[in-house]
C-alpha cells in the first residue's frame, strides 16, 4: 500500500515540500494531496504573489534555489532568461514566484510518470483531525485519511492593533492588510497624507509602490526606534571567519543581554558589522533552543527589532529609492506608537500618537496603513483552520505567540504536551521553536528534513 501525505497551504513552504517529497526515491508509489487553498496561482504565497517590479527579494539570486539538491537553482533560472544576471543580484520577488511554480510543476508531473499519485485540492481545509493511526482531513462534508499531514499555511491573516475604532476599517481609509490594499491600488495624481504604522520590510513595499502611484502623496511612518531595515552592502562578502567564537561565547552564557554584549564587541572587531550578523545564520536555530523561556521572552521585549533591522536588511537599490523620498520631503520618519485611529466626519483620520520624546502629536491622515510584519499568534488569530485545532486540544499555541508548539522533529505538541507522529508543521508556524524560519535557506533546509521523515 502506498503511504498517503497530505500538505496544507499553497504558499513557497509547502511548494518547497512538495518538490522535496517526489524529489524521494520509495519503494512503493507516493500518494499526495496538496491542498492549496484559494492561492491562485498556488507555490507564491503572499511573499511572491506580488507583481510590483519594485518588490525585491532581500536575498541574493545565488542563495534562493527551492531544494537543498540545487542551492542554485534560482539563479540557473534567472540566467536563462537574462544571461548578464550574476548571483549577487536583488532580483523582483515576481520572478522568483514564476521560478517556484515552474520547478514544482515540474516536480509534479515528473513524478506522476514515475507512478506517484499527486492531487492539487485548490480548497481550504476546513478541520484536520489526528489520531494515533493517521489523520482525517475535512473539506465541506466531504473527508479522507492520510497517514501524515503537514500544516504549511504560513503567517496568520493580519489583526487590527488595539486602538483602531472599527469605523475606520469599515470605511476602508485604515488598512488592516496592506497586500490585498496594493493588489487594488491605482494610479492618482490626487495629494494625500498617508501615515504607515511600522517600518520594517512590509511598510518599505507598501512606500515604494504607494509613492510611486501617487507621486503627490506624503508619506509619515512611525515606529518604537524610528528606522528602517538596515541595508545590505552592494557587493557580497563572506563571514570573515566562521563566527565559531562568538557562537561559543554565547553559548556558555544564555541570556540576552549577555548575547547583545558579545555581539556587539565582535562587531566592534571589524570594520563592518554585517559578517558578524551572518556568521550567526547557521547557528541561529540552535542558539535560540538552547536560550531559556524567560530569557527568550525578554530577547523578544528589549532586542528583537534590533535583530531583526540588521539581520532582515534591503537591498542597496531599494534603500537608495527610500532616502531618496526622505530627501525630498516625501517621507518623515517618527518614533513612537499609535494610540488611537478615528474616523472623521469628513473620511479623513485623526491618528493619536504618542512620540517617544514625551510629546503627544494629533495627526490627521487620508490614509493609514498598518505594516507590524508578521502575525504568528494562533491562540488569538483568525485562521479557522488553526482556530478548531487549538480549540480541539489538537494542536497548542506557543507560549510566546511564536506558532505553534512544535519538537525538533517539527511534529506538534497537543493541548497536554504530547508529541504528534502524524501532524506536522514547518515554515512560519515554527518560529516559537525556530526562530529563524521565514527565509527559504531555512525553509528548503526543513523541508529536506521533514520529507525524510515523513516517507520513514
Amino acid at each position: 500500500m502506498s503511504k498517503r501525505v497530505a500538505v496544507i497551504g499553497g504558499g513557497a513552504a509547502g511548494a518547497t515540500l512538495v518538490s522535496e517529497l517526489l524529489a524521494r526515491r520509495t519503494p512503493r508509489p507516493l500518494h499526495l494531496d496538496w491542498y492549496t487553498g484559494s492561492a491562485h496561482p498556488f507555490a507564491r504565497g503572499v511573499a511572491y504573489g506580488t507583481s510590483s517590479e519594485r518588490h525585491l527579494l532581500n536575498v541574493r539570486a545565488a542563495a534562493m534555489g527551492l531544494t537543498a539538491a540545487k542551492p542554485q537553482g534560482f539563479l540557473d533560472y534567472a540566467q536563462d532568461i537574462d544571461a548578464k544576471v550574476a548571483g549577487a543580484d536583488f532580483l523582483p520577488r515576481r520572478l522568483y514566484g514564476d521560478y517556484v511554480e515552474s520547478e514544482v510543476r515540474r516536480a509534479i508531473d515528473d513524478a506522476r510518470l514515475r507512478g506517484h499519485v499527486v492531487n492539487l485540492v485548490p480548497v481550504a481545509v476546513d478541520a484536520v483531525v489526528p489520531d494515533a493511526g493517521g489523520v482525517d482531513i475535512f473539506v465541506g462534508e466531504a473527508s479522507s485519511r492520510v497517514d501524515r499531514a503537514v500544516l504549511c499555511v504560513g503567517s496568520l491573516p493580519p489583526r487590527p492593533i488595539p486602538g483602531v475604532d472599527p469605523a475606520a476599517i469599515a470605511h476602508g481609509n485604515y488598512v488592516v492588510d496592506p497586500w490585498s490594499y496594493l493588489a487594488g491600488a491605482q494610479e492618482s495624481d490626487e495629494p494625500r497624507e498617508v501615515m504607515l504604522i511600522g517600518m520594517g520590510l512590509t511598510a518599505v513595499d507598501v512606500l515604494l509602490d504607494l509613492a510611486s502611484l501617487w507621486p503627490n502623496a506624503r508619506f509619515t511612518a512611525i515606529s518604537r526606534h524610528g528606522h528602517t531595515p538596515e541595508v545590505h552592502p552592494v557587493k557580497a562578502a563572506a563571514p570573515a571567519d566562521s563566527g565559531a567564537e562568538l557562537v561559543e561565547e554565547m553559548r556558555e552564557e544564555p541570556a540576552a543581554r549577555a548575547w547583545m554584549q558579545h555581539i556587539r564587541e565582535a562587531v566592534g572587531q571589524g570594520e563592518d558589522w554585517r559578517p558578524v550578523i551572518d556568521s550567526l545564520r547557521p547557528h541561529t536555530q540552535a542558539l535560540w533552543h538552547e536560550l531559556p523561556m524567560e530569557e527568550r521572552a525578554r530577547f523578544l521585549r528589549h532586542a528583537r527589532w534590533a535583530w531583526e533591522r540588521a539581520r532582515h536588511r534591503m537591498p542597496p537599490q531599494v534603500a537608495a529609492s527610500v532616502d531618496a523620498l526622505e530627501h525630498n520631503g516625501r517621507l518623515t520618519r517618527m518614533r513612537g506608537r499609535l494610540r488611537h485611529v478615528t474616523l472623521r466626519p469628513d473620511g479623513r483620520l485623526d491618528v493619536d500618537l504618542h512620540l517617544i520624546d514625551g510629546a503627544d502629536g494629533m495627526r490627521v491622515a487620508d490614509l493609514v496603513v498598518q505594516t507590524v510584519g508578521l502575525n504568528t499568534d494562533v491562540q488569538r488569530g483568525d485562521h479557522p483552520l488553526l482556530r478548531q485545532l487549538c480549540d480541539n486540544g489538537h494542536v497548542r499555541a506557543d507560549v510566546l505567540g511564536l506558532g505553534l508548539d512544535a519538537d525538533t522533529t517539527f511534529g506538534v505538541l497537543d493541548a497536554a504536551g504530547n508529541t504528534s507522529t502524524h501532524l506536522f508543521a514547518m515554515g512560519t508556524l515554527l518560529r516559537g521553536l525556530l526562530w529563524e524560519t521565514t527565509a527559504m535557506p531555512e525553509i528548503r533546509q526543513q523541508a529536506r528534513l521533514l520529507a525524510d521523515r515523513l516517507i520513514s
